[in-house]
C-alpha cells in the first residue's frame, strides 16, 4: 500500500511520462519571442489563453505574420503587425515565415538587394509575401509575391527581426 501511495504521489507531483513528453516538444523549448504565421484565413483572437475567453476579433488573412510573445499550454500570445496582442490556439499557427507589407502606399521590388537596382515591380501595403531569404548585413530580403520574386527593403514590412538572417 505504501508503494502504491508513493507512486500515486509521484505521478501527481511530476505528471505522467506521456504528458511530460508532450510538454517538451521542440517548439516549446524555442526562444521567445519568435515569428510565426497564421495557418488559416479565419483565426479567432481571444482575450486570454483558452476557449472560455471571449473572441476579440477574427483574423481573415492566411499566412499573415505574427510574433509569438508568450505560451500557455496549447495557446500562444501573439503580437500582430499593428502591435495588437491577443491569444490564439497553437494549431492555428504555422512555423512558415511570411511577411506583410506595412509601408503605406506602394513599395518597390528590386532585381538585386541594392538601393540603385532596377525596380521590377511595386507592391501595395497589407500584401502578404513568402520569405525566401534575408542575407547577413543587407537591408533587403528576397520575397516571393505569387509569381513575382524580388528584393524588398526590410523597413517596408513586418515579419523579420532587424538583422535576422534567413537562408
Amino acid at each position: 500500500m505504501k508503494t502504491f501511495l508513493t507512486t500515486v504521489l509521484a505521478v501527481c507531483l511530476f505528471g505522467f511520462p506521456a504528458y511530460a513528453q508532450h510538454g517538451s516538444d521542440t517548439e516549446a523549448s524555442r526562444n521567445l519571442p519568435r515569428m510565426a504565421s497564421l495557418r488559416s484565413k479565419l483565426v479567432n483572437a481571444r482575450s486570454g489563453p483558452g476557449s472560455r475567453y471571449p473572441i476579440e476579433w477574427v483574423y481573415k488573412q492566411k499566412n499573415a505574420p505574427v510574433e509569438i510573445i508568450a505560451e500557455f499550454d496549447l495557446w500562444r500570445q501573439i503580437r500582430d503587425w499593428e502591435g495588437a496582442e491577443t491569444w490564439v490556439y497553437k494549431p492555428m499557427l504555422s512555423r512558415q515565415r511570411w511577411i506583410k507589407m506595412t509601408n503605406k502606399g506602394t513599395s518597390n521590388i528590386y532585381a538585386k538587394p541594392e538601393h540603385d537596382a532596377k525596380v521590377i515591380a511595386k507592391v501595395e501595403d497589407q500584401v502578404i509575401g513568402k520569405i525566401e531569404k534575408c542575407p547577413e548585413n543587407k537591408d533587403f530580403c528576397l520575397i516571393r509575391f505569387a509569381s513575382i520574386e524580388g528584393w524588398v527593403q526590410r523597413e517596408n514590412f513586418f515579419g523579420v527581426y532587424p538583422g535576422e538572417i534567413i537562408n
